[in-house]
């Protein structure tokens, strides 16, 4: 999915807003109408013997002024939060993203980034499908920073294409030491905005927060 998919919801968004924008607007204007008859009314039955004083008709007119103008301001940091939100969705698509999301392996191999684990002289990739079955053990270098996955090594049939839940299994003189997520790359296919969080929709379709994203590439 390219850019311009992001791009092309600007102008709904941005009309969106407008809309909103001239409802709030025609808001202040209807309650500027209602302080005015209430401020009417408020004169037309003071007490003549105990008349409002002036500056308490200023000081109820200037602080409506104070409220109508912060509901303005509202509206255009709302407006500009939107406009920035649109940028920022922009600028994930198309990137590779580094996290801990399963991996979608189609036979071709895979770079993977380990944990790092001190102290351990043996480790294993340990692969489990969607259901949570684990399909497959692979033995890797347990000091590697980066590692190339081939999942047709020890498994002449290959693994089904699909997403992988992929940790590595970590031990010392046979013994157990630590497991951890294995972290990938993806591509982002498409970015929204859902609940106040940035969603990133990878090739394949599996959708992370932005969040988990520890790494970018182009």
């Amino acid at each position: 999915m390219s850019v311009n998919m992001v791009s092309s919801t600007v102008s709904p968004q941005l009309d969106t807003g407008a809309s909103q924008a001239k409802r709030g607007n025609s808001k202040i204007s209807s309650d500027f109408e209602t302080f005015l008859r209430m401020l009417t009314v408020q004169m037309q039955n003071q007490n003549p013997l105990e008349p409002i004083e002036a500056s308490d008709f200023a000081v109820q007119l200037a602080t409506f002024s104070g409220v109508e103008q912060q509901v303005r301001t509202n509206d255009l940091l709302g407006e500009l939060t939107n406009r920035m939100g649109l940028s920022e969705l922009a600028g994930w698509v198309g990137r590779d993203v580094l996290s801990s999301a399963p991996h979608f392996i189609d036979g071709a191999e895979v770079r993977l980034v380990p944990p790092e684990v001190v102290g351990s002289d043996y480790a294993e990739l340990v692969l489990r499908d969607q259901s949570g079955i684990e399909v497959g053990r692979f033995p890797t270098d347990p000091n590697a920073t980066e590692i190339t996955f081939d999942p047709r090594t020890g498994n002449d049939a290959g693994l089904p294409s699909g997403y992988y839940e992929i940790k590595m299994e970590s031990f010392s003189a046979g013994r157990l030491v630590s497991t951890a997520p294995v972290l990938g790359y993806a591509q982002v296919e498409e970015a929204r905005i859902d609940a106040g969080h940035v969603l990133l929709v990878l090739e394949g379709g599996h959708i992370i927060d932005s969040s988990k994203v520890i790494g970018l590439r182009e």
